[in-house]
């Protein structure tokens, strides 16, 4: 009498016979198909439910049972052995599929699958992410209907007007430029026209961030006018730091000498106070105190987050003095308004405008005199260490006291042009 091999599985002669390894049978039906043939199946629960898996003869049957025996043997021999967290981690699994409907082992088979297509589980999850922008169904809406309710958006959650009136000017051109849905606009659209203005690498940025900031709010799920962001897909433009460019005190008495009295408090201001062209737009004429001496910059005016007073030079006093009754703003056209003023005052003055030079001018001339970066950062809402790196040595002791030397011419009759209420 023939003795089995421990290796082998234990069998029965009848039907269903039965493979048992361990504490796991696995059994194994012998029937007739609907064509009047022989069949065999196995029992499988491997998933977790009960399956039948079908086969043609006895042998293979009984040699599947017998692999799926020994596997689930070896898996009751891990569950025995699991440590308390493994319980946990386990159960934790388990309870996350069951709203989906999933078992374990079918959801592992699938990720197993996924991954064996596409190399890594980060790469799958970009499948996924990939299958869903293409599948998410959108709301067709019009570019400029878009633009119009992301600048409603922004006003009404207070956005400074400076940045609503630069951010409705660039978008406002894009959407002319693209009288469409805005998701029939693809990247290389968005490209062609950057490039098509041939602008400064700054001016490139900062339209590309007002676009990008379009899509990203059109990408949104609460809206869904397009599927995805494509401005990440819109080539960046590096800016390279350079030298603070400044007025020579020459060229600072010819902008004096230029520019018109309606503009002329304000790129006074910006020359020999330093402040940037924001600040001076939302200024008020009650925060310039002539008697005191300083004007008072509020955390509404101010682009950071801190009040600051600044001083009123000598030369600076004199012209502002012919304003000192006027009331309300200073400047009350609007942002590229006083961009144009600006360029269009340098041509007069026959000198090239030079970006943010009046502020850089204050600023180097004022650190030449004192030498103190903390004082000069405490007028122009800098840190002192920034003050410091861009403006230390740029400009001479001489040069800048002919600057604030700068005074207006004597007149006639000792008396300045009447100047109309800016009110």
């Amino acid at each position: 009498m023939s003795k089995t091999s421990p290796s082998q599985p234990k069998q029965s002669d009848k039907w269903p016979r039965k493979v048992t390894i361990g504490r796991v049978t696995v059994k194994v039906y012998k029937r007739l198909t609907p064509a009047g043939k022989v069949g065999f199946r196995v029992e499988n629960y491997s998933t977790g439910e009960r399956g039948l898996d079908s086969y043609k003869n006895e042998a293979d049957a009984m040699d599947a049972a017998t692999k799926l025996a020994r596997q689930l043997s070896q898996m009751d021999v891990i569950s025995a052995s699991m440590t308390r967290e493994q319980s946990i981690e386990y159960a934790s699994a388990v309870q996350s599929l069951q709203p989906l409907g999933l078992t374990l082992s079918a959801a592992i088979a699938a990720i197993v699958e996924a991954v064996k297509e596409v190399g890594d589980l980060p790469t799958v999850g970009a499948a996924i992410h990939f299958y869903k922008t293409k599948h998410t169904p959108i709301v067709e809406k019009n570019v400029s209907d878009v633009v119009a309710d992301l600048i409603a958006e922004k006003k009404s959650r207070g956005r400074k007007e400076r940045h609503i009136e630069g951010l409705t000017y660039r978008l406002e051109k894009f959407a002319e430029a693209f009288p469409c849905k805005i998701s029939d606009v693809k990247d290389v659209d968005i490209q062609t026209w950057l490039d098509g203005h041939k602008l400064s690498a700054r001016s490139y940025m900062h339209n590309r961030s007002a676009v990008n900031l379009l899509f990203n709010y059109a990408a949104d799920r609460k809206r869904r006018f397009v599927r995805e962001n494509i401005v990440a897909h819109v080539d960046k433009i590096d800016i390279e730091e350079t030298e603070p460019e400044v007025f020579t005190p020459e060229e600072a008495r010819k902008l004096m000498a230029n520019v018109t009295e309606d503009f002329l408090p304000c790129i006074a201001i910006a020359l020999f106070a330093g402040l940037r062209s924001a600040e001076i737009q939302r200024l008020t004429w009650d925060k310039i105190d002539l008697k005191q001496g300083h004007i008072v910059i509020t955390i509404g005016v101010a682009k950071t987050a801190s009040r600051r007073l600044v001083p009123i030079e000598t030369n600076l006093a004199l012209w502002l003095a012919p304003y000192a009754e006027c009331k309300g703003k200073l400047w009350q056209h609007g942002d590229n308004a006083y961009d144009k003023r600006l360029v269009a005052t340098a041509k007069a003055a026959g000198i090239a405008w030079k970006q943010n030079a009046p502020r850089h001018s204050f600023i180097s001339y004022a650190y030449a005199v004192c030498d103190d970066a903390a004082k000069v950062a405490s007028w122009c809402g800098n840190s002192p260490s920034v003050i410091h790196k861009n403006y230390r040595a740029l400009v001479t002791k001489t040069d800048a006291a002919n600057y604030f030397a700068i005074n207006p011419p004597k007149l006639v009759g000792g008396s300045l042009p009447s100047v109309p209420m800016l009110t």
